[in-house]
């Protein structure tokens, strides 16, 4: 016996018309941004104004792919795609935090060879462009602040957003030591700093996305104190096969075969068992499941299952 949650409102939607709308401006304000930074970064030769043009195409390139990914979520689920897309926003999450890696790695990479042999920056120019990076990404900020927490696609827009923001203050910073001291290795040391902003959020969201696709239990959700909780539950002898993971942010599941004393199906009182076990997993833990299955079976069932897990 099985029974889901259907009509429940997710939090974390990531197709949501607020959150298309703010991702809609950032992206349009990151994409003059990375029009008017390639462009200082050609005239002007500089690492760090280069890495941070790298990073800005990321980020516009990860908006881009975060806004097509919350349209795909609007998507009704069909007979073969039984979510939708909702797992659309956790692949463009991953595909941006692998992108951001790479900019980072090869930031560092190119950091080091710069700091042996620097190269001639003009440091006017280069803080026109860094002044006018900052502005551009605070206004990025200032859109996407509010919805941060909503999916991992507007959280990964937000701190590629963030992160740029603190580059183009590393870019400002390299551009006065060099306009004020001429001390060209400035623009190298802002180039690697900047790297080192990229690198362990690109990481920590690669992991993230990673253990979501991987079906790894929502963080937070201990299995251990569910399976406690489900045991307690009048009537229910053993549970097995208890998984749980995520679809896409804000979307828990969570599944178990429950096993039952034979009079309470002679009884009748099998539903009574159902709707408590939903009950608890909704209500009880740190995670609310309003998505879970849950196989109701008499203890002389599980001979006849090809396979069993914890």
């Amino acid at each position: 016996m099985t029974e889901h949650g259907h009509d429940h409102a997710h939090t974390g939607d990531p197709g949501a018309p607020g959150h298309r709308r703010r991702l809609t401006i950032a992206f349009t304000v990151g994409a003059v941004i990375l029009v008017a930074q390639a462009v200082g970064a050609w005239l002007t030769g500089s690492l760090a104004l280069l890495v941070d043009t790298a990073h800005v195409l990321t980020d516009v390139a990860g908006l881009g792919i975060a806004l097509v990914a919350a349209t795909l979520a609007l998507r009704p689920p069909t007979a073969q795609r039984t979510w939708g897309f909702r797992r659309a926003e956790v692949l463009a999450a991953l595909a941006q935090a692998a992108v951001l890696l790479a900019v980072g790695v090869y930031a560092l990479v190119e950091g080091v060879i710069r700091l042996v042999e620097p190269a001639d920056v003009p440091g006017a120019e280069l803080l026109a462009f860094g002044v006018l990076g900052l502005v551009g990404n605070l206004v990025g900020l200032a859109v996407l602040v509010g919805a941060r927490s909503a999916s991992y696609n507007l959280r990964a827009a937000f701190l590629e957003v963030l992160n740029d923001a603190l580059g183009s203050v590393g870019v400002i910073v390299a551009a006065v030591v060099i306009a004020t001291t001429g001390w060209q290795r400035a623009d190298a040391v802002a180039g690697l700093l900047i790297a080192a902003l990229i690198v362990p959020r690109a990481v920590r969201l690669l992991l993230e996305t990673a253990s979501v696709l991987l079906e790894t239990a929502p963080p937070g959700l201990d299995l251990g104190a569910v399976r406690d909780r489900l045991l307690a539950v009048d009537h229910v002898a053993e549970v097995h096969d208890l998984h749980a993971s995520l679809v896409a942010t804000g979307l828990p599941t969570l599944s178990a075969h429950v096993v039952v004393h034979d009079e309470c199906f002679r009884e009748g009182c099998a539903p009574q068992v159902l709707d408590a076990l939903q009950q608890c997993v909704a209500t009880e833990f740190a995670v609310s499941i309003e998505h879970s299955t849950f196989q109701l079976e008499p203890a002389g069932h599980i001979g006849h299952e090809t396979s069993q897990h914890a």
